[in-house]
């Protein structure tokens, strides 16, 4: 797989307009003000592949990216509390209507960010993938930002944490410095591999 034939194909605001599943699936998730938008334009090693915002809550709908013949998926960021009952509603629609198709997904990354412990919203999130069996990968973000003796702290809670037991992996990452972005790339290729091997 050759991330740099990333390309972005489409943006979907509603269940209904969302294509079928035609192949592996990557998919990124996490609250709103998380920095996924950076940490997938790190992953890609492109400035502006996803549009970065100061104001969280900016992504609202599926944007799908493709590179060879895997789509990766952007989901809406949860969480952020000034969106209307009616914005809050067609969130939960698409995201229900994105999970409910008979997709392929091969990797789940569920962002966290690592100076926090997770919100209910992220709790909520974890326990579905668990339920759901969907594989998924965690990446701890903005790790760059807390002290050596805070990230320790942060690191042993995370470690110990009973839904992060459920990961396939956990990666500290930086999409400042790039720290963990490799490792997150080598994952991802090595679960397409062994898929397509199969």
């Amino acid at each position: 797989m050759n991330l740099h034939n990333v390309r972005f194909a489409a943006a979907y605001g509603t269940a209904k307009q969302l294509p079928a599943s035609n192949g592996p699936e990557i998919v990124f998730s996490g609250k709103s003000n998380v920095g996924k938008s950076s940490l997938i334009n790190k992953f890609f090693n492109r400035r502006a592949l996803a549009r970065v915002s100061a104001v969280p809550g900016k992504t609202t709908t599926v944007n799908f990216f493709e590179a060879d013949e895997v789509r990766f998926v952007d989901l809406p960021g949860y969480g952020y509390a000034k969106r209307s009952k009616a914005e809050i509603l067609r969130w939960s629609e698409l995201m229900e209507g994105y999970f409910a198709g008979e997709r392929e997904i091969r990797l789940l990354v569920q962002l966290l960010d690592m100076r926090h412990k997770p919100t209910a919203d992220d709790r909520t999130m974890l326990r579905f993938l668990i339920e759901r069996q969907i594989p998924f990968a965690v990446a701890l973000t903005k790790c760059d930002k807390l002290k050596k003796t805070e990230r320790e702290t942060m690191r042993a809670f995370f470690r110990d944490d009973p839904d992060l037991q459920h990961a396939v992996a956990v990666f500290e990452t930086s999409a400042e410095t790039g720290e963990g972005i490799e490792a997150l790339r080598e994952l991802v290729a090595g679960t397409l591999t062994a898929r397509s091997a199969d």
